[in-house]
């Protein structure tokens, strides 16, 4: 009888051994890499720590010193000590992506004392929206729900069809390059775009507007033509361009924070409001840097990607650049690095440089100024990336 008892014991340890190890190799683990605070030339060196039990997000990035993707720490310092100065304090984060690595972040302070800023903070990246909703009409052509850029916009609204004034004449293509000849006062203004916001029905005022030029022949800013694109998206696909989005964009890419607001009539708002956390706006902007493919899937077509990011209009003229399908583009910094980002008020941007395999995104305090993080971008970032071998 003791013998039995004996062997039962140690079968239940046994097993409860087993179990235990079982579990321990089942539960997700989280290898977190970091850089030393001071980065002298013997410190200067990755440290990778697994922390057990740890809880994984979806697509999780990897993250690296800057060195170990060929960039100069030192010159980030310097970044982050420009960072720390007073007239710095509107810039809220910024996210540095070399090789599809992070290899920097700065997370600053709300001002007004509203809300703690950290990796999980969803920020509003106004018209950088738009850079997401031109990004849909390629998914939307790409799975067949719209035939290609040149439909005409009185297909998805048949009253404009027998208009003699233009407007029976513009093209999805139109609207992507901000061509489409409607009379409209928003550039340096931002008039129009105040008044379709008040507007009981925000698709209704933007059809409402006169044309003031013939479609395609002249650049004229304007976020109602980017939200009559969620509207076609919309009635294209029978979702709303956000539900459409969450399933072909943000949950392949493992995008969770988004939020996106629609208009008194529940069209999602294709022109502006769009939030999330950094982190996943530069998911956004490692998606077209690598060729609309994410892992193992091609999310978007390679040739929307680069129809999207090559110029297809002449922009306002200026620094800000020439204009792609609903993406900026322009060179920065000593090396004429050609870049195409995605834009918002108040210095909300996805940089994109190819050649230097980069992806940086800012979010800052809206002060009407939108070109506020540029010097950090040209003076700091670039400089790290570009002067190594």
């Amino acid at each position: 009888m003791k013998h039995i008892l004996v062997l039962c014991i140690l079968f239940v340890v046994l097993v409860s051994g087993c179990t235990e190890q079982a579990e321990s190799e089942s539960e997700p683990t989280l290898s977190l890499r970091y850089t030393v605070e001071t980065l002298g030339d013997e410190e200067a060196e990755e440290t990778t720590e697994t922390i057990p039990n740890a809880e994984l997000t979806s697509n999780d990035w990897e993250f690296g010193t800057p060195e170990s993707q060929g960039v100069d720490s030192i010159m980030l310092d310097a970044l982050h000590a420009a960072l720390a100065e007073p007239e710095a304090a509107i810039i809220w984060s910024i996210v540095i992506v070399r090789n599809g690595v992070i290899i920097d972040e700065f997370y600053g302070i709300d001002r007004r004392g509203l809300f703690e800023i950290d990796e999980a903070t969803p920020f509003a990246l106004m018209s950088v929206t738009k850079s997401f909703t031109g990004a849909l009409i390629g998914i939307a052509i790409d799975l067949g729900y719209i035939s290609g850029v040149d439909v005409k916009l009185s297909e998805f609204f048949p009253t404009l069809a027998a208009a003699e004034d233009g407007w029976e004449n513009i093209t999805l293509e139109h609207l992507l390059t901000h061509t489409s000849g409607i009379e409209w006062d928003e550039w340096g203004s931002s008039r129009m775009f105040h008044e379709m916001r008040r507007a009981e029905n925000w698709v209704d005022f933007v059809l409402e507007q006169p044309m003031a030029a013939a479609p395609g022949s002249t650049f004229n800013y304007n976020s109602g033509g980017s939200h009559l694109l969620a509207a076609v998206l919309e009635q294209a696909t029978g979702q709303s361009a956000f539900d459409f989005a969450r399933e072909h964009l943000f949950e392949p890419l493992g995008m969770d924070s988004v939020n996106w607001p629609a208009d008194p009539q529940g069209i999602t708002r294709g022109d502006g409001d769009i939030e999330m956390t950094a982190r996943d706006a530069a998911r956004f902007g490692q998606l077209f840097l690598s060729g609309g493919r994410w892992q193992d899937r091609q999310v978007i077509s390679r040739e929307w990607v680069e129809q999207s990011t090559t110029v297809q209009s002449a922009g306002p003229g200026g620094r800000t650049g020439q204009h792609g399908y609903q993406w900026w583009v322009r060179s920065f910094g000593d090396g004429n690095h050609d870049t195409f980002f995605a834009l918002g008020a108040g210095g909300q941007h996805i940089f994109v440089v190819p050649e230097l395999e980069l992806v940086v995104v800012t979010t800052c305090f809206n002060t009407g100024d939108s070109y506020v993080p540029w010097p950090f971008f040209t003076d700091y970032i670039l400089p790290a990336v570009s002067t190594l071998p």
